[in-house]
């Protein structure tokens, strides 16, 4: 058999395949979830019975998400849908939006280009960069489809979205992996566009998707659509239109044989037509009904021809390559089950809120793989039996050097120095929390005076999550005790080899978010009265730009009765194209009183999120 070979393919006369560790998922946020819904989820859980379905919203890298899905989806998913990158071109780069400035008429939103970070960068060299591109490209085009099968349910589909850059490689490496007797067609998706004369080639205006199934028994609705208007069917079918002696409009088709036959118009698009493999559907544009400004965004009608054809209501659907999230979107309008996934955090709260748009959206779940994937890197960095030094010392030590301070050995929570302040680093797999930091303060008075380098009484406190009051109140005790406290957030790009090499790591200070509650009776009232953004991750051209706090919001959410386990989006404002403005208060009222804890979320215009708790007796 011919096989199609790249650099990096095989290693050791062996194929190299794609990584296999599943890691559990960790759920982050539940929303649209009703307070019965809740309380029935938790009494399953408690019990030990299933619960009900949610649809899976998650953030991260697909070569670690796949796996993990693996587990508990292996064979059981009806169809997939991916649009990877096409070409070099391609980034993890997004377009944003500084609002208007509330208190100020004649204020004008701008847009900005924010660049990918580090993580997505390095997935984007792990695409493009190892060695030779197209090598990079179907190395990891190939790790992932295998993946992909797996998932699949033998009546499964595969649809791979793809353009003239890397198509013909792709359809390769597809019939190594599924087999050539089960490719079933290069489906045409051609829209139209402003005409370009090219000075030695036709204009390039096609897309081509790849359609397979996983084996012979393969689920396929015959597929077909009523035409529009009788302009249509013309249009398209690009056919002479007569008119006979009752005044009824048709053409003449071909009926085999040299044979021509009357088919009246009015009958035609009663039947409907049957679709074939060239799809005439128009993109998306600035000016589409459809656009929420998301650079790669498909229009939802490719979508939904997609899944009505191989799939079924309450199958389920996955897209690995989430982008704006119209495969989520379409799926969930047509009842089936979804997962969808993406390394942008930026297009995770893109398709959070498009999916919050849609009437009567089913509860659905953010996932990430947080301490869990970070408990997996330490293990594998830090855990070496030839040094006496234990796994957590090593790990400190390590962030402790990206951070550029010292490591201070003797103490229990003061870890090291730099620049005049003490340093505390936050463990993998725990947030850092109000009891951790008493500790760090009690310590700081046993540090006064010791031989561990100049010092002043400030405190830098490094950790991969926070608890959600800390920035306040963890604060406001410090400062007490006159202690200078600042978070700063460990960021993921510590977890991947190659940014640490090039030194790209910064570690960002926590925003601050300032609310007012007032309660009568059983009613509650927030109004959110300010937003800190420290201008470390921001670029100078946004901060110029910003007049009025507010305008570094772009959507916030509250869960009224947090009961420690995840956070519940109860009630959420946000800005889109359509409604650019945002309520900065709402209230709730309670069917009984007593006692609460209320966490409000905030994401900024760069996809970052805030969280604050406030607890309210009533």
């Amino acid at each position: 058999m011919t096989e199609l070979m790249w650099d990096g393919k095989y290693k050791d006369g062996k194929k190299v395949g794609p990584v296999r560790i599943a890691l559990p998922f960790q759920a982050v946020e539940t929303v649209n979830e009703t307070a019965q819904q809740r309380q029935l989820t938790l009494d399953s859980l408690f019990s030990g019975r299933p619960t009900e379905w949610r649809n899976r919203l998650i953030w991260g890298d697909k070569k670690y998400v796949l796996p993990s899905l693996l587990p508990e989806f292996a064979g059981k998913v009806n169809l997939i849908y991916i649009d990877p990158p096409f070409a070099t071109g391609d980034n993890f780069s997004f377009n944003a939006e500084v609002p208007e400035d509330p208190d100020i008429e004649e204020s004008e939103s701008i847009n900005f280009t924010k660049q990918p970070s580090m993580v997505e960068q390095k997935a984007y060299r792990d695409i493009w960069g190892r060695g030779h591109e197209l090598d990079s490209y179907l190395q990891w085009f190939y790790e992932t489809v295998v993946l992909l099968r797996e998932l699949l349910a033998d009546s499964g589909s595969l649809y791979v979205h793809l353009d003239w850059h890397i198509g013909p490689y792709v359809k390769v490496v597809l019939d190594e992996v599924f087999g050539s007797q089960n490719f079933r067609n290069e489906i045409g998706w051609r829209y139209s566009g402003w005409n370009k004369r090219l000075k030695n080639a036709f204009e390039k205006r096609r897309d081509s998707i790849f359609f397979y199934g996983k084996g012979p028994n393969q689920e396929f609705n015959s597929y077909s659509e009523t035409w529009k208007n009788i302009e249509e069917y013309v249009r398209i079918r690009k056919q002479k239109v007569l008119v006979d002696n009752e005044k009824r409009q048709y053409v003449l088709s071909d009926a085999g044989n040299g044979r021509r036959i009357k088919r009246y118009i009015e009958d035609a698009i009663s039947e409907g037509r049957v679709v074939d493999d060239t799809w005439y559907l128009d993109k998306i544009n600035n000016s589409s009904k459809e656009s929420i400004g998301y650079p790669t965004q498909k229009p939802e009608a490719l979508l939904e021809r997609i899944i009505k054809a191989s799939s079924n209501e309450g199958d389920l659907v996955l897209d690995c390559f989430c982008g704006s999230g119209t495969t989520a979107a379409v799926a969930e309008k047509l009842g089936r089950h979804w997962i969808t996934c993406d390394l942008g955090r930026f297009a995770i709260h893109t398709t959070r809120k498009r999916l919050l748009s849609i009437e009567n959206v089913r509860p659905f779940v953010v996932q990430n793989m947080g301490k869990y994937e970070r408990q997996a890197w330490q293990a594998a960095e830090f855990a070496d039996p030839t040094q006496r030094a234990s796994v957590q010392l090593r790990y400190r030590n390590f962030i402790l050097d990206l951070y550029h301070a010292t490591p201070v050995d003797g103490y229990t929570w003061i870890h090291g120095v730099k620049d005049g302040r003490l340093v505390h680093v936050g463990s993998v797999d725990a947030p850092i929390a109000l009891g951790e930091v008493k500790a760090i303060v009690n310590e700081f008075w046993r540090v006064r005076g010791k031989d561990v380098g100049e010092h002043s009484n400030g405190v830098d406190v490094l950790g991969w999550d926070f608890a959600f009051d800390l920035n306040e109140t963890a604060k406001q005790m410090a400062a007490d005790a006159n202690i200078r406290l600042a978070f700063k957030k460990i960021p993921r790009e510590v977890l991947e080899k190659k940014a640490v090499e090039q030194g790209d790591i910064s570690f960002y200070e926590l925003a601050a978010l300032d609310v007012d509650v007032r309660h009568l009776k059983k009613c509650i009232e927030i109004e959110l009265k300010n937003f800190f953004m420290p201008p470390d991750d921001v670029p100078q051209d946004v901060t110029n730009a910003i007049s009025h706090w507010s305008q570094w919001i772009d959507y916030w959410a509250v869960d009224w009765d947090y009961r420690d386990d995840t956070f519940h989006n109860q009630w959420q404002t946000y800005r889109t194209k359509k409604q650019p403005k945002i309520l900065l208060k709402t209230f709730h009222e309670y069917d009984t009183p007593g006692s609460c804890t209320i966490v409000i979320k905030v994401i900024d215009i760069l996809g970052n999120d805030t969280t604050k708790a406030v607890t309210v007796d009533m």
